[in-house]
């Protein structure tokens, strides 16, 4: 039955595979920073940490405008991170808190230690996703608005959690459920 739908549809296979192989580049590149973010936060010293988080966002949303063809200017992009960050205030102040916890001899830094990867990687991870929601409905950096993403940042966060917390057979798949069940 599929083999029939791709034969009666031959026009939209190729930009149907152009879009999914864009989506996937882009969720692997938002995944890399991520990790990358993560590994930022484990900079021993204070501020230092939080400054190259956001450096690293901010490439990332670089390369995602890329991807999707969006014009960037690093301006704002600053700017729209900034206002996203301020929209996810608990976990933005959270990360700020953390780090300085470094300045705090032995347990400040067992603590900043553990907790500002995941910190980090989680923000970086939820803003990624959104801006490839935005982007993917044909948004752009002019007309990205944070607080409409408050509630999908937050669902990312937590996924993100749930990644990092599941073992490998426990990690949510990515397909539909009822493509599980054709296989």
């Amino acid at each position: 039955m599929a083999e029939q739908a791709r034969q009666n549809a031959p026009h939209s296979a190729p930009a149907d595979d152009a879009t999914k192989a864009r989506d996937e580049s882009a969720a692997r590149l938002v995944d890399r920073f991520a990790i990358w973010a993560g590994c930022a936060g484990l900079v021993p010293l204070p501020v230092v940490d939080v400054a190259a988080i956001g450096v690293l966002q901010l490439q990332m949303l670089r390369r995602l405008s890329q991807i999707y063809d969006v014009p960037f200017t690093a301006n704002r992009g600053k700017a729209l991170l900034a206002s996203l960050a301020g929209t996810a205030v608990p976990l933005t102040s959270t990360v700020g808190v953390t780090s300085m916890l470094k300045g705090i001899p032995l347990i400040g830094t067992a603590v900043s230690v553990v907790a500002m990867p995941a910190l980090a990687g989680a923000a970086t991870f939820a803003i990624g996703k959104a801006f490839i929601q935005h982007f993917v409905s044909g948004g752009t950096l002019l007309d990205f608005d944070p607080p409409d993403y408050k509630e999908f940042i937050k669902s990312q966060r937590e996924m993100w959690s749930g990644r990092t917390h599941a073992g490998p057979s426990d990690r949510p798949s990515d397909a539909p459920k009822d493509a599980t069940a054709r296989s």
